[in-house]
């Protein structure tokens, strides 16, 4: 590894600049470096470590330890890329330069955006004061998943509240697993006749991809847990274990209802990294500004972006990293030898919903909502084989395969 930081802001200049370390960024710059091992990467990022957040949900239902869920970002960056260890402040975009948080600039030829999202605490009013304890907790930052375990384990009787935010979120069926995990947890230890459990999504549907919504519905009803939809999370009182929803109803009108509870799991707002919403690379709603197929930005062509971060309208998971990896690998070493991008991302996502400690349901689609499923197998059955998939073999291959640059193209058959 190279640490770029000695360098002066008057000579920091790369063929390709990647800003973001997380799976897309790594993933990525470890992909490009295999296929052009001479070329000159920069990545930029400024955390020194890497979580594997894919497993936040079962550290929550105290099915994975916390601690194998994060290693070191110096011991990730792939060899021969330059790490500078900062964050981007803005972009210049007429010069071709990222500006550093400290007012250094990196120029570049080729630019990749994929910093990932941000969670918006400070949305809900009161949530940042109370988070991590009073009973509330969120398996979407590290800091409080281990909490969640705890006040499950802890729960003898009372009510528990699941919420999710409106859309784009990343790992849209995260918010909806832990509250799957929580009525196993509590049947198995005898005391799911005493917990009332409430599943409020903003959303219209329990998930996004029609074929998955009936067979997620009977694992609710299985569980007994109820599920309220157009239900919103606005306010969280943590000392008084009360809870303010914004509830729209079917003439488009809106109330506001509080609810007490004794746990309560928020799934955060989300949105663009605030760097990028100032940029001149967001669209409207603040996403990278990218072709759906190419993830090539329309205005900016030596520009491109990947994961969270980006404008595609899929599901923001690590499972869709993988697939827009070598398109923007492929495209942006054809550009740089002056020709059309050939490759073509469909919108491939996946998400493995854990309905019980040893059973998922492996939900893969791609753009429209069609389901195209890697395995054989009727995709809409949970299966104990996909639990140890999820579990065992998407860790290993997330930090063994995907943070490697190893591209593997899975084919999905239709269903």
């Amino acid at each position: 590894m190279n640490n770029d930081m000695t360098q002066s802001p008057d000579d920091r200049h790369h063929r390709v600049v990647v800003v973001g370390g997380g799976a897309a960024g790594i993933g990525f710059s470890a992909a490009l470096r295999r296929r052009a091992p001479d070329l000159d990467i920069a990545l930029i990022e400024p955390s020194d470590r890497h979580w594997y957040q894919p497993a936040f949900t079962l550290v929550g239902g105290g099915c994975y330890p916390l601690e194998r869920t994060v290693r070191d970002q110096a011991d990730l960056i792939p060899p021969g890329v330059t790490w500078i260890r900062a964050a981007a402040e803005s972009f210049d975009a007429d010069s071709r330069a990222v500006i550093l948080a400290d007012g250094r600039r990196v120029g570049y030829d080729r630019l990749v955006l994929c910093p990932g999202l941000q969670l918006d605490w400070d949305a809900v009013e009161g949530l940042p004061e109370t988070l991590g304890r009073n009973g509330v907790a969120s398996n979407y930052d590290p800091a409080t998943a281990a909490y969640t375990w705890d006040c499950l384990r802890d729960l003898r009787h009372g009510r528990a509240l699941f919420t999710q935010a409106p859309m784009p979120i990343k790992c849209p069926g995260a918010p909806q697993k832990i509250a799957y995990l929580a009525a196993d947890h509590l049947r198995r230890v005898g005391r799911r006749h005493a917990v009332d459990i409430e599943f409020a999504t903003a959303g219209e549907a329990l998930f996004s991809v029609p074929a998955f919504v009936a067979p997620l519905q009977a694992v609710a009803e299985r569980h007994g847990i109820g599920l309220r939809y157009r239900k919103n999370l606005i306010a969280v009182d943590g000392e008084r274990g009360r809870a303010r929803f914004r509830v729209a109803d079917d003439a488009g009108g809106t109330r506001e209802v509080e609810e007490a509870f004794d746990f309560l799991h928020v799934t955060p707002p989300q949105s663009a990294p605030d760097v990028i919403k100032r940029s001149p690379f967001a669209n409207e709603a603040g996403w990278v500004d990218v072709d759906p197929r190419t993830l090539r930005h329309p205005r900016y062509p030596e520009v491109f972006g990947l994961g969270d971060a980006g404008s595609t309208p899929n599901s923001k998971t690590a499972a869709a990293v993988r697939s827009q990896i070598p398109v923007v690998r492929d495209n942006l070493l054809a550009g740089l030898d002056g020709d059309d991008a050939p490759a073509a991302y469909d919108g491939y996502g996946a998400c493995p919903v854990t309905t019980a400690r040893g059973r998922v349901l492996l939900a893969e689609f791609r753009y429209g909502g069609e389901v195209t499923p890697s395995f054989p197998l009727d995709p809409t059955r949970e299966r104990r084989s996909m639990w140890h998939f999820k579990k065992d073999f998407l860790p290993w291959f997330y930090w063994n395969w995907l943070l490697k640059g190893r591209t593997w193209d899975i084919g999905h058959r239709p269903y």
